[in-house]
């Protein structure tokens, strides 16, 4: 990792990334889009990575028509090692060079979820078929995410790893703020993200410490609850009321947290979690 210079009083240039090339997998998602915005905002080379090839052809797209020029979409399945591999071959080809990995793609079910899945949430009916899916992308993704492109980081002795957890990972779900205000409720979070997202605090912890020597930066990033369409009223208010800040974030309030992780920022910083989550985990 780049040693940061500690004579000016500047902190600015800490907090850039230009010339660096970063990864953003499941660029697609809410928040996927908002860390490719901030790190191209920052300076960054930004590869934006996620399963479906033409919704990363429609992040790279978005970016361009706001003038981000710096982004392009690259398709990529994060459980698969041949992909994975594939999508390393081509940063080097293109960029010869990779010093951000931000893993942000989870599987997470949606209280708004339209397809019906929210029926057999229950733990008690909850399919263990869809638990092991949701290891595999959030855990398993992770993982080899770290082992093959990290590993380039390694072997350059420099780089930094924002790993994507959840106030989830800290403190067990709230299941009250499912309950409809009749009393009724038909949709509980399950076990299978908690779990998931406590896995990957510990292999943040992990890798932070394997990789200490090598000049590769490991960190969390545990955001909590975002709004946005579609939910329904009752549990936005709810999850306000339950936190200190009464309110659920906004998608961009996570950039600044993610460049400074991403950054000389934070060079002094590993096997860490930034909690960002309006005050939930401190209840």
């Amino acid at each position: 990792m780049p040693t940061p210079s500690g004579t000016s009083n500047d902190v600015r240039p800490a907090f850039s990334l230009a010339g660096r090339v970063a990864v953003v997998t499941g660029a697609a998602g809410l928040l996927g889009r908002q860390h490719c915005r901030a790190l191209a905002d920052a300076g960054a080379t930004v590869v934006a990575t996620d399963l479906d090839a033409a919704a990363a052809a429609d992040v790279e797209r978005q970016m361009k028509q706001e003038g981000r020029t710096g982004v392009r979409g690259v398709a990529a399945d994060i459980t698969d090692p041949a992909s994975v591999t594939e999508l390393r071959d081509a940063v080097l080809r293109a960029d010869d060079r990779l010093d951000v990995l931000i893993n942000n793609a989870a599987l997470n079910e949606r209280v708004e979820a339209p397809d019906g899945a929210a029926a057999d949430t229950r733990f008690e009916q909850f399919p263990v078929e869809r638990f092991r899916r949701m290891l595999d992308v959030n855990v398993t993704g992770t993982f080899l995410c770290c082992q093959i492109l990290g590993a380039e980081m390694a072997r350059r002795r420099s780089g930094s790893i924002v790993n994507i957890a959840s106030t989830y990972g800290h403190v067990a779900p709230d299941q009250r703020l499912y309950r409809r205000p009749d009393g009724t409720q038909t949709f509980w979070k399950s076990a299978g993200y908690p779990a998931s997202k406590g896995a990957v605090l510990a292999f943040t912890r992990f890798l932070a410490a394997y990789w200490a020597d090598r000049g590769v930066r490991v960190n969390s990033l545990s955001p909590g609850g975002v709004g946005h369409g579609g939910q329904d009223e009752s549990f936005v208010e709810a999850y306000a009321q339950r936190t200190p800040m009464r309110r659920m974030a906004e998608a961009h309030e996570y950039r600044g947290a993610i460049v400074f992780l991403a950054s000389d920022a934070s060079s002094y910083m590993t096997g860490a979690d930034l909690t960002v989550d309006g005050g939930w985990t401190a209840w």
